[in-house]
């Protein structure tokens, strides 16, 4: 039985909670703190509607499960005459946010509005629009490294969705489907202020028709006397496979193939495989800094483990044509999704991709890995190096895009709707299991079991080769749930920090600098960006952004 005091502490935490004066997870928090079963509260602060769904419902034919509250308030096309203006990024995920309006638009009435700029461009329209007041957008698409500069002022830039998500009248979604380091970059300080899209990741693809076959085990084995590993394991096993699959026709068809294909253009993206690879040389289960030293926000990305790293990735350059340095995302896809690669380390639009048999040669073909660990790594705080039996290591990179609501718009909650009806089941599984979208998966529904509650027929129902989903998901979960993670950075300043480190990163590939100079050269200018955004306050944001 409850006593009165905690009766009152009861009743006083959830009102706060309904109020919205505090999110779920500071519910938690303070309750456990005050004595109360947390288990309880979990159970009293489960959406209500979510005991009161139904699959479907002809009002809105993209949403299920819905709620019979919805359905009854989009019969009134709640939103009819108005218009939302929303800045996507040129790319596939800006596609995606189109595709959703018009339906979304069919069943509330309202007009959405979409503006779309280059990734190079993106950062400094949002933030011009933000700063000058003027809030010509209702809702913008950041990456995730974008977030720390919407809270530089004292009143954040963005807004948090908790007060609208257990809203029945609103599209239905549930935040705790959400792997852990998924939900974490969708939210700062405890509260949720993107609107669930994409789950991005990288890992590690490969041929698995090819390596399964016993004349390339033996011949692999002639070669390096061990088993050909399928997948590598470790960075060793990593430039041994991709050495071994570079400059031959081991397809058939004729043509020499490559080993791995990369794409590392300048403002494309491909530094965060130089961020992937190169994790494990510096996190570890006794280091979780990698860009800077918490406590003096000094660079850490010119340590030794870091130098080493650059110096191992170098060498990728002689397994893929001299052209990836300059290749797009796509150009780096095209080469494995038309057979001539053996091996991808890239994020989930690649499998996804494969599954479309118009520009695929490779549907059916495709196992995924956790990406490639060490023995070795070096701890940039203490600064020792480490021996490990292996030291493999997850990541979130990438943009993971999303909408967040601007603080600045009159239509908050009308766009907090586009948002959910986006972020439902039936819109959110398509879109992660359709390749041109670039969304990739984040839900427990989307994996399957032990990993998740989805289901197989539901990805194969969607075109996908059922051996190609089950290998995807468990590879890629493995990557986005591993115990030892790395960190993402969302401090302000993260594109400036990133844009520094994919110059040099570039001139390093083309042969420019030498991987000390590019890496102490990254350091000097992070030191100066820091100094300018003040570095007490970077530091307090630096460690407010892991929570």
């Amino acid at each position: 039985m409850t006593r009165p005091n905690e009766a009152d502490k009861l009743n006083g935490l959830l009102r706060d909670y309904l109020r919205g004066n505090i999110d779920r997870r500071r519910l938690l928090i303070l309750g456990a703190q005050a004595g109360l079963s947390v288990s309880a509260l979990s159970w009293l602060t489960r959406p209500a509607r979510a005991a009161n769904l139904i699959d479907s419902d002809p009002v809105s034919p993209f949403e299920s499960p819905i709620t019979p509250e919805r359905v009854a308030f989009l019969k009134t096309k709640p939103y009819k005459g108005q218009t939302i203006n929303v800045l996507v990024c040129k790319i596939t995920v800006g596609d995606c946010v189109k595709w959703h309006a018009p339906h979304w638009e069919e069943a509330t009435g309202c007009k959405v509005n979409i503006a779309e700029v280059p990734i190079e461009t993106l950062h400094q329209q949002i933030f011009s629009d933000l700063s000058s007041g003027l809030g010509k957008y209702d809702a913008y698409m950041p990456g995730c490294w974008f977030y720390g500069d919407f809270f530089v002022p004292e009143q954040p830039y963005i807004v948090p969705l908790d007060q609208w998500i257990a809203d029945p009248k609103h599209g239905y979604w549930d935040p705790d489907q959400w792997l852990p380091s998924m939900r974490k970059i969708y939210s700062w300080n405890g509260k949720i202020y993107g609107g669930l899209m994409d789950g991005d990741g990288q890992a590690l693809y490969y041929r698995k028709d090819i390596f399964a076959k016993q004349d390339i085990k033996d011949k692999f084995k002639a070669k390096f006397n061990y088993d050909l590993p399928t997948p590598p394991k470790t960075t060793k096993e990593y430039h041994d496979v991709c050495d071994f699959f570079t400059g031959w026709d081991w397809n058939g068809d004729g043509e020499n193939d490559w080993g791995l294909s990369l794409h590392a253009k300048v403002n494309e993206q491909g530094f965060f495989h130089f961020l992937t690879l190169s994790a494990p040389f510096v996190i570890s289960p006794d280091n979780k800094y990698y860009f800077f030293n918490p406590e003096t926000m000094k660079p850490l990305i010119n340590s030794e483990g870091h130098l080493r790293a650059l110096e191992d990735y170098v060498k990728f350059l002689a397994n893929g044509p001299k052209e990836q340095i300059a290749w797009t995302l796509g150009q780096g896809w095209n080469l494995f999704l038309a057979g001539h690669s053996a091996t991808e380390p890239t994020w989930g639009d690649l499998p996804t991709l494969a599954q479309d048999p118009k520009t695929s040669k490779v549907q059916g073909k495709v196992g995924a890995a956790p990406s490639p660990g060490t023995t070795e790594a070096f701890n940039p705080i203490t600064g020792e190096w480490k021996k490990y039996d292996l030291n493999m290591v997850g990541n979130t990179n990438g943009g993971t895009w999303h909408l967040v609501i601007s603080s600045l718009s009159k239509k908050q909650e009308m766009v907090y709707d586009f948002l959910s009806f986006m972020a439902n089941k039936k819109n959110a599984l398509w879109a992660v299991a359709t390749g041109w979208t670039g969304v990739q998966p984040g839900m427990k529904y989307e994996y399957f079991p032990p990993n998740g509650n989805g289901n197989v027929a539901e990805w194969t129902a969607q075109g996908w080769n059922e051996s190609d989903a089950l290998d995807y998901l468990s590879g890629y979960y493995q990557a986005l749930a591993a115990p030892v993670q790395q960190e993402y950075l969302r401090i302000p300043g993260a594109a400036e920090y990133w844009h520094e480190l994919d110059v040099n990163l570039s001139a390093v590939l083309g042969g420019q600098m030498k991987p000390k100079d590019a890496l102490d050269a990254t350091a000097a200018a992070w030191e100066k960006i820091t100094d300018r955004y003040g570095r007490d306050k970077q530091k307090a944001l630096y460690k407010a952004s892991f929570s």
